[in-house]
């Protein structure tokens, strides 16, 4: 897979493309990602790429040309746009296990005020993390990314993926390690017996236990 992030801002994602599991995707050559300032695609002299907004407001809005241009330069075939927008769909699990399945992603990070409402035309996905406002797409960028990449072929053992939260619906059981006891606190008896059946019986109903207290909506 490839996957390309349009940003303003490409020093923000050093770490993120240096570390862990997306560092171990990148050089096992599952994925490549790249970060592109998209000042670069700007037809200004100064690389320019917002300005004011038509009828007035506060802030200033991104320009079509140099989104529209990168776009165009990095498209193939194959390629899906993302637009990181609030008032895009809610991002859910299963759409980044449908995203792990394309060969080429566009993400366009937005920033400032917003963006002129033409580059939505480009979009096959409007994304948003949540009900709530980030000063610019690149942290929304990397948790989709990292969402989509976990999830391909190689990266993570699919035994691990089985058994998280939002898989049937359902959060993902507790889990506990050494010590048995510490400050009072112990493990469950169940998880000590050894008896495979019983511990697969308790995680189940401990999974719905838990997504009725905290994620009660998932069951619907």
């Amino acid at each position: 897979m490839r996957i390309d992030i349009l940003t303003l801002f490409p020093d923000v994602f050093i770490n993120f493309t240096q570390e862990s599991i997306i560092k171990r995707a990148i050089a096992k050559e599952l994925v490549t990602i790249n970060i592109i300032d998209f000042r670069e695609y700007s037809p200004l002299n100064n690389q320019q790429v917002d300005d004011t907004p038509y009828g007035g407001g506060s802030g200033m809005v991104l320009r079509c040309e140099p989104i529209f241009n990168a776009v165009a330069a990095l498209r193939e075939k194959a390629t899906k746009v993302i637009l990181m927008t609030p008032d895009g769909s809610l991002y859910q699990q299963k759409m980044a296990k449908q995203l792990s399945r394309e060969k080429h992603l566009i993400i366009i990070c937005g920033h400032y005020e917003g963006f002129d409402e033409r580059i939505r035309s480009l979009a096959d996905y409007e994304i948003s993390m949540g009900d709530y406002i980030l000063t610019g797409g690149e942290i929304p960028a990397m948790a989709v990314t990292d969402s989509i990449v976990r999830l391909i072929d190689g990266v993570i053992n699919q035994d691990s993926l089985a058994c998280e939260s939002f898989e049937n619906n359902l959060l993902d059981y507790p889990t506990y390690t050494k010590p048995q006891e510490y400050n009072g606190l112990k493990v469950p008896e169940v998880l000590l017996s050894g008896d495979h059946q019983k511990i697969a019986d308790y995680r189940h109903q401990a999974q719905i236990k838990k997504t009725k207290k905290t994620r009660p909506d998932l069951l619907k």
